[in-house]
């Protein structure tokens, strides 16, 4: 039985992380068969894969799998999560990171704010995130975050972020790693706390707008 546990957990690991790469994109139709090939794997444990990845949110069953895609109604909910889980993970990664932790977290920073194509930042302000979270060492956090991220690069923003909050931004991130730091865990979920916030605050004026 552990045998059969740990294939079936290898197929369901392999098949999340190709969507929370985005390598499987929103609205892909799942096919049963063409994931046995792809993931030379049984039907059972692919089965109770997307049985899995049903349960996490991640896929959907309508006329056949397919991998769901974010409503921007959901936005508030996605940036509550990110707060409280991100928040909480920056006080222990303050407390806990090292110094090769710190030493990636500020590459990442200095690397968000030399110009270069907005898709390029984002990619850099996302492992940013993680890097901190991870810097938690709590598993439960980081397999929540890996959602919450997925769920937020998902969504479909009607956003264009002005030089004046880039510019805020930089100085947020910057805080952020202040406190890392120092090791000052209470600053740290301060700052994070404070810097999606205002990143919810500039997408919800948006899709405030689009209406």
């Amino acid at each position: 039985m552990k045998g059969i546990d740990l294939i079936n957990s290898d197929v369901h690991n392999r098949l999340r992380a190709k969507i929370l790469t985005f390598e499987l994109k929103p609205g892909t139709r799942l096919v049963e068969d063409e994931l046995t090939a792809a993931l030379n794997a049984g039907r059972t444990p692919v089965r109770e894969a997307l049985l899995r990845l049903q349960g996490e949110g991640l896929v959907s069953r309508e006329r056949g799998w397919i991998v769901e895609a974010t409503d921007p109604a959901n936005f508030r909910s996605i940036f509550e999560a990110r707060i409280a889980i991100e928040g909480y993970a920056a006080r222990l990664a303050a407390e806990r990171i090292d110094r090769a932790g710190l030493a990636r977290v500020e590459k990442l920073m200095h690397e968000m704010e030399i110009e270069r194509p907005r898709a390029e930042v984002s990619r850099i302000n996302r492992q940013f995130h993680v890097e901190i979270v991870a810097a938690s060492r709590n598993p439960i956090f980081i397999g929540s975050h890996e959602r919450t991220q997925f769920q937020y690069w998902n969504l479909r923003f009607p956003v264009v972020f002005m030089k004046e909050q880039l510019a805020a931004s930089t100085e947020q991130h910057r805080e952020i790693w202040k406190a890392l730091k120092s090791k000052d865990g209470e600053r740290a979920e301060r700052a994070t706390r404070a810097h999606i916030a205002a990143t919810m605050a500039i997408v919800a004026e948006a899709l405030d707008e689009s209406r």
